[in-house]
């Protein structure tokens, strides 16, 4: 059977840069071992460029084991796009912590997880990628060895990483005994006949529900995101926020817009309740929060169930909604997460109080956490608006309830962000030495500023690519 190499060529030139990235860390004598960052960057850059040959060059592998549509390619784009601006981010905190090379390797590592998740057209595929995502996530969520706090977190993680990925295994074997097939394409087929459905799947699809429902950090498979994202070096923590969740939104959308569409009926009201549960929990929880870390945690936990609500249709509108949400979400998290990463650089403090005449010491990190964090709110003319306005238009017209739910709770979110916003604005700083923004930070910002507030202005070149890359999703069904 002839392969198609080409197909593969950005997985395969991801592997081998991160290999190299290792192999460069050990042969390094360590009073060279600098500059790992700048090299990363410019690499996952010329991978990007290299994902852009890709865009019309679609197929599968293997009989559908492995898919590259523009559906994939976009998301890998999107991962692509988080690891470059969190290694931009990362540098300064890096440095002080030492072992760049094992760190930058390891942030590749966890993207070429993420891009074969993409791709995945199989379930061993697809565990295969998200497994090598999570294990390179386990060693960067405990980088810190000698934090307490972060060797919890990565112990924490490990342990409910490893419970999810029993759950989903076993919702995937109920899958694969009732159709007699691992492959996404041909389970749809399964479906298609009579009587297919039993109440043996209703629990494989609650199974895989609960198992990647912790991958996206939605309720009630969110216990570990607070802890995790507290303890975590804070550029993993914006990584894992926005990456991984992209990654798994990419599965699902796979797993149950493709695989399971013939039974949609059966899973669109626990896939809506499970959105609606998410959203009140995630804002509520995070009003009292103290630590702005927490506090960006439970917001994310809340964004994730925004992001549910355009699968519960699985119509065209509802995956496109899902991408373009995907896509701009990177920017603002990154974007507030490379704020707190850099202010604890600074200060060592996470704690909201600290933050107080932050627009003194450093007027750019606070105009870009607050950007960041009122498009987390959907607060027009900013990109996140525009996002959530594609999410609730897809479920108007059948589940305006949950309509209903997501305005109401992001109108919830504007008092918390805007508490912080307070302190950065309105409070006097106890120390008021400026804080200085390395180059690299000062560019990750700078760009998660701008393109946050042009996407919102101007959405429609973004949207004409989402576009293309959701009507390629159904193409190859």
């Amino acid at each position: 059977m002839s392969v198609n190499l080409s197909l593969i060529s950005l997985e395969i030139a991801t592997a081998a840069f991160g290999l190299a990235l290792l192999v460069l860390g050990l042969i390094v004598p360590k009073t060279g071992r600098t500059g790992f960052g700048s090299l990363t960057t410019l690499g996952l850059i010329g991978l990007l460029g290299l994902s852009f040959t890709l865009w019309n060059n679609q197929g599968s592998l293997y009989d559908g084991i492995y898919i590259v549509d523009r559906y994939a390619v976009f998301f890998k784009q999107i991962f692509l796009a988080a690891a470059i601006m969190v290694a931009m981010g990362s540098m300064r905190y890096v440095d002080e912590m030492g072992a760049q090379a094992e760190y930058y390797s390891m942030l590749v590592f966890a993207t070429l997880g993420m891009m074969v998740m993409a791709s995945a057209g199989d379930f061993i595929t697809l565990y295969l990628g998200l497994e090598l995502m999570t294990i390179a996530f386990i060693i960067l969520v405990c980088y810190k060895r000698l934090d307490a706090k972060s060797v919890e977190a990565g112990i924490k993680y490990v342990l409910l990483a490893g419970l999810s990925s029993a759950v989903l295994l076993f919702g995937l074997s109920l899958v694969y005994g009732l159709t007699g097939t691992v492959t996404i394409l041909k389970v749809t087929w399964a479906f298609l006949t009579p009587g297919a459905f039993s109440p043996a799947l209703l629990l494989g699809v609650v199974m895989l529900v609960a198992g990647l429902g912790f991958k996206i950090s939605a309720v009630p498979f969110h216990m570990w995101a607070p802890d995790i994202y507290e303890g975590a070096p804070t550029p993993i923590t914006a990584f894992l926020a926005a990456g991984s969740k992209a990654a798994s939104f990419a599965i699902l959308l796979r797993v149950f817009a493709a695989g399971l569409a013939g039974v949609w009926e059966n899973w669109a009201m626990l896939v809506a309740i499970l959105a609606g549960v998410t959203i009140i929990v995630g804002n509520l929880v995070a009003i009292p929060q103290t630590n702005i870390k927490r506090m960006l945690a439970y917001s994310s936990i809340a964004q994730a169930g925004y992001i549910l609500v355009g699968l519960v249709t699985a119509s065209p509108a509802g995956i496109k909604a899902v991408i373009f949400y995907s896509f701009l979400y990177i920017f603002a998290t990154i974007g507030a997460f490379t704020v707190v990463s850099h202010f604890y650089t600074v200060t060592g403090s996470d704690e909201i109080k600290d933050y107080a005449g932050l627009s003194q010491r450093s007027p750019l990190m606070a105009a870009v956490l607050v950007v960041a964090m009122l498009s987390m709110a959907g607060i027009p003319p900013l990109a996140g608006f525009v996002g959530k306005f594609y999410l609730f238009q897809t479920v108007v017209e059948n589940y305006l309830w949950l309509a209903f739910i997501g305005l109401i709770m992001s109108m919830v979110s504007v008092y918390y962000y805007l508490m912080v916003s307070l302190v950065m604005y309105r409070d006097q700083p106890a120390d008021t030495t400026p804080i200085a923004v390395p180059y690299p930070v000062a560019v990750t910002l700078i760009v998660a500023m701008v393109l946050t507030l042009f996407i919102g202005i101007y959405p429609n070149p973004v949207a004409k690519i989402v576009n293309a890359a959701a009507m390629s999703f159904f193409m190859l069904q």
